[in-house]
């Protein structure tokens, strides 16, 4: 079905470059769609021009930031769906360098939703918006009705973002929704640094053969989401008219503690090492202790389900990183 949807339509991807966005497009391009990525290539914030190797010579790239408003008012034009990733993801970062948390996550979603509304206000708008948004949970699993209490500015400016995208669909009528993403984990994901979660950290210190460091008492749940899980959310959100204007939360069908993912890890590696650290003060100030979220309200809608067990997304994803390691640290 999706396949029929997305043949021969033009999509814009922003944030193309990055891990999700890459995944997206290598879907899209074996669709047959007509992909044009943007990616601002700003170091540190994920993009990598490997990511889309399978693809290279099958979609279009245009290095640009999509805080340059004349940029995008020209790329959205003709587009038949825009599926919105770019951001500043880190939460560290966030608190260290506000302002550009804001300009990238909040700023630069008027210019992106401006650009549509003057330029092609008949795309389809799918936005990558974040769990982080509800801070610490007050009851599990968190659904949608959840009370909304960012711990660190990047929550809050990706929950501005999100809100604009709402606004503009029942303001003007554009067709927008917002998908809140849980952990994400799989090929393409950032490794070199910690600002972008700790999936990938663990993943590149146990291939590394480097001990793992776990902060806290390990005892911390997480759900998560393999990165094809995702991109079927994600494709079904774009296709589905009664998804826009809407929001809805992602989230795994296994929940586990970091210690036993980090175990599951070992295991998987055939050997590795690990501690047990206290927090370092900045990341416990932001920390939200267990979270795990509800995903019924998207699940009853287009009928997306989890596919991809733990054990089986980081077998693949172990797979990825021994193969290719060298391209996710030399950026």
């Amino acid at each position: 079905m999706l396949e029929e949807v997305y043949f021969g339509k033009k999509v814009l991807i922003t944030g193309g470059l990055g891990f999700i966005g890459s995944n997206l497009a290598i879907r899209l391009t074996h669709m047959g769609a007509d992909v044009t990525i943007v990616d601002s290539m700003i170091p540190d914030y994920g993009g990598n021009v490997f990511n889309i190797e399978p693809i290279k010579d099958k979609v279009r790239i245009n290095f640009s930031d999509v805080r340059d408003s004349h940029s995008m008012e020209y790329l959205v034009k003709g587009k038949d769906y825009l599926f919105n990733l770019a951001g500043q993801v880190s939460h560290i970062d966030s608190m260290t360098d506000p302002l550009t948390d804001l300009d990238i996550n909040t700023r630069a979603q008027v210019f992106i939703l401006e650009a549509c509304r003057k330029f092609n206000p008949t795309v389809r708008v799918v936005f990558a918006g974040t769990r982080q948004i509800y801070g610490k949970p007050h009851y599990l699993p968190v659904d949608e009705k959840h009370p909304i209490y960012p711990t660190d500015v990047n929550g809050i400016n990706n929950l501005a973002g999100e809100w604009y995208h709402i606004l503009y669909h029942n303001v003007y009528g554009l067709n927008t929704v917002s998908l809140r993403l849980t952990n994400t984990f799989g090929p393409r994901q950032l490794l070199k640094h910690n600002r972008q979660g700790f999936i990938g950290v663990f993943v590149r210190q146990i291939i590394q053969g480097e001990k793992i460091r776990i902060f806290g008492d390990g005892l911390q749940l997480r759900d998560m989401n393999y990165v094809d899980d995702v991109v079927d959310a994600l494709l079904l959100a774009g296709a589905k008219e009664e998804c826009y204007g809407d929001i809805f939360n992602l989230g795994g069908s296994e929940v586990i503690s970091l210690l036993d993912l980090v175990k599951l890890l070992v295991e998987l590696n055939g050997g590795g090492e690990y501690e047990i650290v206290p927090f370092p003060p900045e990341k416990k100030r932001i920390d939200i202790g267990d979270y795990y979220g509800d995903c019924r309200k998207f699940s009853e809608l287009t009928g997306w389900q989890p596919k991809t067990p733990l054990r089986d997304g980081f077998t693949a994803m172990l797979s990825y990183y021994k193969e290719h390691l060298p391209k996710y640290l030399e950026q």
